[in-house]
């Protein structure tokens, strides 16, 4: 397979309402990535460790949503994470797919799971919120949530320096690179902010908990133990509600499990989707 860079999967399409760009590798059953609602995230900067070993054995569409990355900016009114994946498949004539999603990315994967089951072969979630509060969470805004709405109202390097660290257990992982890499993107896309801002204060994918038990397909919830963002408690509540579940909690990492403990990630995402092969037979 050839080199996989961020230029050479890069890719456009319009769906019916949106303007979606995403990066594309491999061939096989499509796994669909699903980045995180941070400042300056972008499908690309969430899973560029993983989407090279991933399409190995995957057709791997990693997707910048409406309001982020590469694609159309949206206010939060007009945002409909899980609406834009499920129109997404669509034009790409996709009948199925495995979805993995990061935070605000895993709520839109679960949304998407109970609106439209049908498209939803596997469900993987990393450091999702549970959409009510757990008995372990901060009275107020967690350590992480804080430091993210200070790099969106003020987008700089120390900003993104403290918001970065809350993200991971090791902070090696924070990096000059990284750093000017989230900054150059958040502020290259002050309308991306603007519609951030727009919504500020009110819960980025909201949950509907009478709907979320109605969830069938093999669910895997991927956690940090040290996650300073979203209680790991918060994987405990998603596995009470979805029947077909197993937590997978990882110590000594943070909110970003693909990017701290990339080759453990990808071996458990593709254990994970070989190990409940019936939706897969179903897609075919």
């Amino acid at each position: 397979m050839a080199i996989v860079t961020e230029e050479n999967t890069s890719k456009r399409i319009k769906t019916r309402n949106w303007d979606i760009h995403y990066h594309e590798a491999g061939q096989g059953h499509p796994l669909v990535l699903v980045h995180g609602g941070g400042p300056g995230a972008s499908a690309w900067s969430n899973y560029n460790p993983n989407i090279a070993t991933l399409a190995r054995k995957y057709r791997v569409l990693a997707v910048d949503l409406p309001g982020w990355g590469k694609s159309q900016a949206v206010t939060y009114d007009q945002r409909d994470n899980s609406g834009a994946l499920a129109e997404f498949l669509e034009a790409l004539g996709i009948g199925q797919a495995a979805f993995v999603g990061n935070s605000m990315g895993g709520s839109s994967c679960i949304r998407l799971a109970y609106e439209r089951p049908e498209l939803v072969s596997h469900l993987v979630t990393m450091g999702s919120s549970a959409g009510v509060p757990g008995i372990f969470d901060a009275a107020g805004l967690s350590e992480g949530v804080k430091a993210l709405e200070a790099a969106y109202f003020n987008p700089s390097i120390e900003t993104m320096r403290k918001f970065v660290e809350g993200m991971a257990f090791d902070t090696r992982h924070v990096t000059d690179e990284l750093l000017a890499e989230r900054v150059k993107a958040a502020l290259a896309r002050p309308d991306h902010i603007a519609g951030w801002k727009s919504g500020h204060g009110k819960p980025m994918v909201k949950l509907d908990t009478q709907r979320v038990p109605t969830i069938t397909a093999p669910t895997l919830l991927m956690h940090g133990r040290d996650d300073r963002t979203v209680h790991f408690s918060s994987a405990l509540v998603l596995a009470r509600m979805i029947s077909n579940s197993r937590i997978y909690i990882v110590n000594r990492c943070g909110h970003w499990v693909q990017l701290e403990h990339t080759d453990e990630f990808n071996r458990v995402i593709d254990s994970f989707i070989e190990g409940n092969p019936v939706a897969v037979r179903q897609a075919a």
